[in-house]
């Protein structure tokens, strides 16, 4: 079975909007400044984005805060042709644990990560609807180590349970990652050596 091109499904609903009297807006999730870096610049093309900083996943507080500080400093200085806002959610880490009770020995990209990319998408869908937003949509799916199918079907479940498009997207694409390390070392960003969470880290110094 052919696996779904989510890039291509992308440029079709992008070319699909060029018609429209006005500019679409998206509520995008984003895990971090560096990932987020080329998904701005490519997106704000086509899209009157709001970045949607919310990760209770990461782990400690005040790498938590350093991310948001990077996130919010590259908005203010990367160029866009369409205005770039930037939303951020509350730091809960509680819910992060909760969701993922018994889960905290599996292997990274496994049940546990699954669990913690619904935590953040149904955040992003719930306030993409409450707040009118055409499209939402996540950052995630630049990061070669992030599954993009399962993150793309976790986006339509919950585009329909919240009624809300879910924007398909498989950011690492067309050079798309290495176009935001590129980005990263042009802005300085901090780039993170783990994902966000206290396993991760854990895993990475193992």
């Amino acid at each position: 079975m052919n696996r779904r091109n989510y890039q291509k499904e992308l440029e079709v609903i992008i070319k699909q909007n060029e018609d429209r009297s006005r500019v679409p807006r998206l509520f995008l999730h984003s895990c971090c400044a560096p990932c987020s870096s080329y998904v701005l610049e490519y997106l704000s093309k086509y899209f009157e984005i709001t970045v949607f900083y919310y990760n209770p996943n990461i782990s400690p507080k005040e790498e938590y805060e350093k991310r948001v500080q990077e996130q919010r400093r590259l908005i203010e200085q990367l160029p866009a042709i369409h205005p770039i806002h930037m939303e951020t959610g509350p730091y809960e880490s509680e819910r992060f644990y909760e969701d993922t009770m018994g889960l905290e020995q599996e292997p990274e990209g496994g049940a546990r990560c699954e669990r913690c990319f619904r935590l953040r998408l149904e955040e992003t869908a719930k306030r993409a609807a409450k707040g009118g937003f055409d499209y939402f949509t996540t950052t995630l799916t630049i990061s070669p180590l992030k599954n993009a199918d399962c993150l793309n079907q976790i986006g339509e479940i919950l585009s329909t349970l919240y009624s809300v498009k879910h924007l398909p997207s498989d950011f690492k694409k067309k050079n798309g990652y290495k176009r935001s390390v590129e980005l990263s070392e042009e802005y300085g960003l901090y780039r993170q050596d783990y994902c966000g969470c206290v396993f991760s880290k854990r895993i990475k110094t193992l």
